[in-house]
């Protein structure tokens, strides 16, 4: 391998996505990589994406892209349904691999990709980027090193606002089987981070709704039907003996932003946000056998980037980005990888199957 992994990224038009607003501009910020590649479905919007943000090769393939000796690892960020035949082929022709979240469009699919990157042997990463936010890494280590004492009770809602309308390039995401929704993606992200820090939960009950069953394509003036889900409650035991309740919702005005509470029998922590814990930065409060919480300032420590990362966005995909180039470069397991967002596809099917059941589940650890 050259003196910089060598990464090619697809999905790299610099018009829409995620791509543009977070990983291209990552990892041009991250010293481990080399932007070698990027690939787009047109040769021309390719070359756009090179000369912006200055990649070596621009393809309209991802499989030109796969086959080129220079590419030592490759990010696929594209829309959920598309995950899968990149994925699958980079892992097949032994590249490390950063997908992001939702990792398949089915769980199915999701472990199809989970067993080929552990047959392959390469390091796999998938994009929950809570887990790499220092505000995160932070209330983690606080919880672990007993600041609450015993969680007795911990509870986290994201409510979102602009349901109602999208523009048709995004209409898309109405339809549920195609697995980019409120329950999989802002759900998603939102109770892993909760998971990540308190633990797992081990029974669930739920209620997973479509509130807004039809959205305005703004373009197109027209009223398009909707099968996915918007309101996401659910309410649960801990593995460690606590309870936890979650409300996840995209609603259509002025939402109330993120915000994770935690109580121990020994203090409190709030985790808040305007936005989420997976893009935006996080306020830590706390405080032990007391009333009145305190802002608890976030050690150096857990700040793994240099000065130069774009703040918003991109910053905790730069995170992620120097926890996947130290997996590369020591041959060590990536965190989180595609098992555990198989467990997390596991965990949003155990949401599902309570809902749809209209009972508390034991939630699938297998």
């Amino acid at each position: 391998m050259a003196d910089k992994i060598r990464l090619g990224i697809i999905g790299a038009n610099i018009h829409r996505g995620w791509a543009p607003r977070a990983h291209l501009p990552a990892v041009v910020a991250s010293p481990e990589f080399e932007l070698t590649a990027v690939c787009t479905t047109r040769q021309e919007s390719a070359e756009e994406s090179r000369q912006k943000f200055g990649a070596r090769l621009a393809f309209d393939d991802y499989r030109k892209m796969l086959a080129h000796p220079d590419i030592d690892a490759v990010v696929v960020s594209l829309r959920v349904p598309s995950h899968y035949e990149p994925t699958m082929a980079a892992l097949n022709a032994g590249k490390h691999v950063y997908t992001e979240w939702p990792l398949g469009q089915t769980t199915a699919e999701a472990q199809e990709m989970a067993d080929l990157a552990q047959a392959k042997g390469v390091r796999n990463m998938v994009g929950l980027q809570a887990r790499a936010n220092p505000g995160i890494l932070y209330a983690k280590d606080l919880v672990e090193s007993g600041y609450v004492g015993d969680v007795m009770s911990c509870h986290v809602s994201r409510i979102n606002g602009g349901v109602l309308q999208r523009t048709s390039d995004r209409t898309w995401q109405r339809e549920v089987d195609l697995g980019a929704n409120t329950l999989t993606i802002a759900c998603g992200h939102t109770i892993d981070a909760l998971r990540f820090v308190v633990g797992n939960f081990s029974h669930v009950s739920s209620v997973v709704s479509t509130q807004a069953k039809e959205w305005l394509e703004v373009d197109t003036k027209q009223m398009v039907d909707v099968s996915s889900p918007d309101n996401i409650l659910v309410s649960g035991k801990l593995a460690n003996g606590g309870v936890g309740s979650v409300h996840i919702a995209s609603n259509p005005w002025a939402g109330s932003g993120y915000r994770m509470e935690i109580y121990g029998r020994e203090g409190t922590l709030i985790v808040s946000s305007e936005g989420s814990a997976n893009t935006n930065v996080v306020r830590i409060q706390g405080v032990r056998e007391g009333n009145t919480l305190e802002d608890l300032e976030i050690p150096e420590k857990y700040v793994y980037v240099l000065e130069g990362m774009p703040q918003g966005e991109a910053y905790n995909v730069g995170q992620m980005y120097y926890q996947f180039g130290q997996s590369i470069l020591s041959g060590n397991n990536c965190q989180p990888d595609f098992q555990q967002a198989v467990e997390l596809h596991r965990f949003i099917d155990n949401i599902r199957q309570a809902s749809d059941q209209g009972r508390e589940v034991v939630v699938d650890t297998a």
